[in-house]
C-alpha cells in the first residue's frame, strides 16, 4: 500500500506547530506534520475570513511574463475579489512584501513547481532542493531544455499529474518555460528566504506565507463544472466562460462587475484562471512522491 501523509488544509494552517518531522515513507522532511505557528482560529469558517489567497495565472515568456501575469487576490471570503497585473519581477516582489507584512498569505500560481521521479533521476540530482539548484544552473529555460534532452527525450507525467488530470507534463514544448521559470525565478529564491513551499519546503519557523503549484483545468474537473471549451473566440467560448464564472460566484466568490466583464470578454481565459485559484483549495492528501516531484492544490 502506498504511504501518504496529509497535506495543505485551511484549517490546518491556523495550526501552532515547530519544526518539521518525517512521515513513514516520506522522501524528506514532511511539511504536513510541521507544527507551525500561526495565529489560532476557531473554526475552519474563520480561517477563510482571515486567510488571504491569491490566485496566479503565470506566464513563462521571454520578456519577463511583461504584465501577462494576473493575480486575483481575496482577503477573506466577503470581500471582493481585486486583479493586477505583473511580471515575474513583479509577482515575486509581492510575495515578499506578504511575507514583510506578517499576515497569513496562500499563493495558489498556475505553473508546475517540479519535475517527475524518472526525470529527477536521470539529472543525476535527489529531492526537489536538489533538482531545484540543478535547474538553475542553466542560463535559461531553453539552455535548460536542451541540457535535459541530452539526457532524456521522454516526458513523464509526476503523480500528481496523473492523479489530478493536469493537462501536460513539466517538460513539454508547450509548458517547459513555466517550468523553469516559475522553479528558478520564483521558488528557489523564496525557498531560500524561508518560504513555506508546499509540500517540498517546510519554511522558517513563524512562516506565514506559503506558495502552492495550481491548476484551473484540474480544479473545474474536481469541481465537476465545465472544464474544456471556454478559450477561445465566439459566443460558445463565452458562453461556457460566463457559465464557470456563475459557478464561481456560487461558491462564494465575490467579483465585481467590471471584473466579472473582463473574464468573460477575455478569450485567452487568463484573468477567469486567476479568479478560479482565488477560490480555496479542496483538502487533499498527497503520496510519498510529492515531496520530491510536487503537487497540485
Amino acid at each position: 500500500m502506498r504511504q501518504e501523509c496529509r497535506q495543505l488544509r485551511l484549517d490546518e494552517l491556523s495550526a501552532s506547530t515547530g519544526p518539521a518531522t518525517s512521515c513513514a515513507g516520506c522522501v524528506g522532511r514532511c511539511p504536513s506534520t510541521a507544527p507551525r505557528p500561526l495565529p489560532r482560529v476557531d473554526s475552519l469558517a474563520a480561517m477563510e475570513r482571515w486567510l488571504i489567497i491569491h490566485g496566479v495565472d503565470f506566464s513563462g515568456a521571454d520578456s519577463g511574463g511583461a504584465h501577462k501575469i494576473r493575480i486575483a487576490t481575496r482577503h477573506g471570503r466577503q470581500t471582493p475579489v481585486q486583479v493586477e497585473r505583473a511580471d515575474r519581477k513583479g509577482l515575486l516582489e509581492r510575495i515578499r512584501a506578504g511575507v514583510a507584512d506578517g499576515r497569513p498569505h496562500l499563493w495558489r500560481i498556475d505553473a508546475p513547481m517540479g519535475l517527475a521521479l524518472p526525470t529527477i533521476e536521470e539529472a543525476g540530482v535527489k529531492g526537489w532542493r536538489g533538482c531545484a539548484e540543478w535547474m538553475a544552473g542553466f542560463a535559461g529555460a531553453r539552455d535548460w531544455r536542451s541540457g535535459l534532452r541530452t539526457l532524456t527525450r521522454q516526458e513523464p507525467r509526476r503523480t500528481c499529474d496523473h492523479e489530478l488530470r493536469t493537462p501536460m507534463p513539466p517538460t513539454n514544448l508547450r509548458v517547459f518555460k513555466q517550468t523553469w521559470t516559475f522553479v528558478c525565478e520564483i521558488l528557489v529564491p523564496l525557498a531560500q528566504e524561508g518560504v513555506r513551499i508546499e509540500p517540498v519546503v517546510a519554511g522558517a519557523p513563524g512562516m506565514q506565507t506559503v506558495v502552492c503549484e495550481s491548476c484551473p483545468a484540474s480544479d473545474l474537473q474536481r469541481r465537476g463544472w465545465p472544464h474544456k471549451g471556454y478559450k477561445g473566440k465566439g459566443d460558445r467560448p463565452r458562453e461556457v466562460r460566463e457559465e464557470i464564472l456563475s459557478r464561481a460566484v456560487r461558491a462564494g466568490l465575490v467579483v465585481p462587475e467590471s471584473i466579472g466583464e473582463q473574464a468573460i470578454a477575455d478569450e485567452e481565459g487568463d484573468l477567469l484562471d486567476a479568479l478560479l485559484l482565488a477560490l480555496e483549495p479542496a483538502p487533499t492528501v498527497a503520496p510519498k512522491e510529492a515531496l520530491v516531484e510536487g503537487w497540485v492544490y
